[in-house]
């Protein structure tokens, strides 16, 4: 049995839960130093953490390198989801996940999007951070949030606690001209294991072709896009584990 068997062994004793360095012993068949030696190490690489009565639990590292894995396999299924959103509805599309508050301001970044080839470039490039105040994909992102949360979001936002129950009620957002002058959007959520809302999909242009009702147009694609995009994370998350 190899150091990195021991270690992998020692992090499979912790999954169930905290534990200490003689549970560790039991747990691996290791013997006493071996396992003391690796779980120090794995604390140091903070791949194991203490708890308040000093036994081993999960690091903050593996929380990270969840995350991270997450975050690829959200942006490898949603890019060809994409794609067909922005043929069939003829406009922008992207995808927004929540950033909490960079430096207070709560923010949504772009993570992902197929641009229209030709028209109004109104378009939102990967990585911006746009409020949390505004456009029809905050309001989704805010809309199944938690009580003190929402109530949080809500201050400062162009939009009330009357929308959101609307967002939450069709299971869609629209706004017109109140992020930016002159463009509009509707954007719905992708759910992840448990229904979580993870991120909103949306498709964004110009009010002359989306009207001030957008989502009598698009909803439907819209929504159809972040259904589709959540099926197939679950599915692959179903697949890995």
């Amino acid at each position: 049995m190899g150091v990195l068997d021991k270690a992998v062994s020692v992090l499979a004793a912790v999954e169930g839960g905290p534990a200490s360095l003689a549970q560790l012993v039991a747990a691996t068949g290791l013997a006493r130093p071996t396992t003391h030696r690796i779980a120090v190490a794995l604390e140091h690489h903070r791949l194991l953490a203490r708890d308040v009565q000093g036994r081993f639990v999960l690091g903050p590292r593996v929380a990270e390198l969840a995350a991270a894995a997450g975050e690829d396999r959200l942006l490898a299924v949603s890019q060809p989801v994409l794609i067909q959103l922005r043929d069939v509805t003829g406009e922008s599309a992207q995808l927004y996940r929540y950033a909490g508050g960079r430096g207070g301001g709560e923010v949504r970044v772009c993570v992902a999007a197929a641009e229209r080839a030709s028209g109004l470039r109104d378009t939102v490039p990967i990585g911006a951070a746009l409020p949390m105040t505004a456009g029809s994909a905050a309001q989704v992102l805010l809309a199944w949030e938690e009580g003190e949360r929402m109530h949080r979001g809500l201050r400062g936002a162009k939009f009330t606690a009357t929308t959101l129950a609307g967002v939450r009620r069709r299971g869609w957002a629209s706004s017109a001209a109140e992020r930016e002058i002159g463009v509009a959007s509707v954007s719905a959520p992708v759910r992840g294991t448990g229904g979580k809302v993870l991120a909103a999909v949306s498709v964004s242009g110009p009010i002359e072709r989306l009207t001030r009702s957008p989502g009598r147009l698009h909803a439907a694609a819209v929504v159809a896009a972040g259904e589709r995009i959540g099926e197939l994370l679950r599915a692959d998350t179903s697949h890995h584990s």
